[in-house]
């Protein structure tokens, strides 16, 4: 009961009444949090009744959210000509309490990034995602750049990474989002981003090396090796290189490399059991795209396992992760059969 008094849970008989010293507050998203002005910290659940609660319906007419220079949303109401920390939302908001099996696991395939994110304050961030103007690459972007991070669409045609710039500040007019050109397909390219990059004197908090190509023809890349081994892997793996002191400068920091289950399809060891480098470059008469794709991903987490070996003791984790199945995405476009099977299998997987 002293505890009770201590935070003043005492005072009143109604449930949703806050103590006092309590403030209620929502994020730029909606879901409402609760601020003890006494012992200077916040949560999500209500301090008497433990719900978690949501707004409800959009702003009323003349309003309009901001966000001030800590992070902190405000509203604008324009007829009145006054500002506010208070949501005009909050006499409307709804329950978030879903019954889950107490089996369930926290997240599963039916969750979004955004139920991911939710709460969290991204604002002090900065984030490279490479293949971010379509697919899996932007929807992360999205989701980053509406929790307050700087983002940086890292795409080979800027054209389409400017127009996945102007979608995200379409939602979120704030947005920090920023498009730079990268070709993993070339090595000079790769160097020409970190260039320029390291050139913007910003931290490095999270690197998600996102792009890929799948089932493409044989080629060869201006660095002469095979265009699927160096999109997907090479290409990464020099780019983590070039960035390496900046994410250790950044720590805590984070490389997230997107692999896939189908690694586990393949090997890149001769019949003695040795690496065979011919394996990961092939000539075209060797040459199998999905071979190629499986191979380039078990790179992906070899890699990925000995950069965290290495870099975790100095505030850098790495991992590597499957995304799940995700046939929605564009990353078959290479050939229509691939295309085919896609679309027969896309009820049974996960959209983006």
């Amino acid at each position: 009961m002293a505890a009770l008094k201590y935070a003043g849970l005492e005072d009143t008989d109604s449930e949703e009444e806050l103590p006092p010293g309590w403030e209620e507050r929502t994020t730029r998203d909606g879901w409402v949090y609760y601020a003890n002005h006494l012992e200077e910290k916040t949560q999500w659940e209500h301090p008497k009744s433990g719900k978690r609660k949501r707004v409800a319906g959009g702003l009323p007419y003349g309003w309009e959210q901001e966000t001030d220079e800590s992070g902190q949303v405000y509203f604008v109401d324009h007829i009145n000509k006054r500002t506010t920390y208070l949501d005009p939302r909050l006499a409307f908001t709804v329950e978030d309490n879903p019954v889950k099996p107490p089996t369930r696991q926290k997240y599963d395939g039916n969750s979004t990034a955004m139920e991911i994110l939710q709460g969290r304050d991204l604002s002090e961030k900065v984030i490279i995602i490479t293949g971010a103007n379509s697919g899996i690459g932007f929807e992360t972007a999205k989701s980053f750049a509406l929790h307050g991070a700087y983002v940086i669409l890292a795409c080979r045609n800027m054209s389409r990474g400017n127009d996945a710039v102007q979608r995200i500040l379409g939602e979120w007019h704030k947005a920090k989002v920023e498009a730079m050109t990268l070709d993993l397909a070339s090595l000079h390219s790769v160097q020409q981003f970190a260039e320029a990059f390291k050139s913007k004197n910003v931290p490095l908090h999270i690197l998600i090396c996102n792009a890929a190509t799948f089932g493409a023809p044989w080629c060869l890349t201006e660095d002469g090796l095979e265009s699927t081994f160096q999109v997907n892997h090479l290409g990464h793996f020099y780019l983590v290189q070039l960035l390496e002191d900046v994410l250790r400068s950044s720590s805590p920091a984070r490389v997230v490399v997107v692999s896939s289950e189908s690694h586990r399809f393949t090997e890149i060891k001769d019949s003695s059991g040795k690496l065979d480098f011919n394996l990961l470059s092939p000539s075209k008469k060797e040459y199998w795209a999905m071979l190629a794709y499986n191979r380039s991903k078990l790179c992906n987490i070899l890699f990925s396992n000995e950069l965290n070996r290495r870099l975790s003791p100095h505030g850098v984790m790495c991992n590597s992760v499957h995304p799940g199945n995700m046939m929605y995405s564009s990353i078959h476009r290479s050939w229509w059969v691939y295309t085919l099977l896609f679309t027969l299998a896309r009820p049974f997987t996960k959209s983006m």
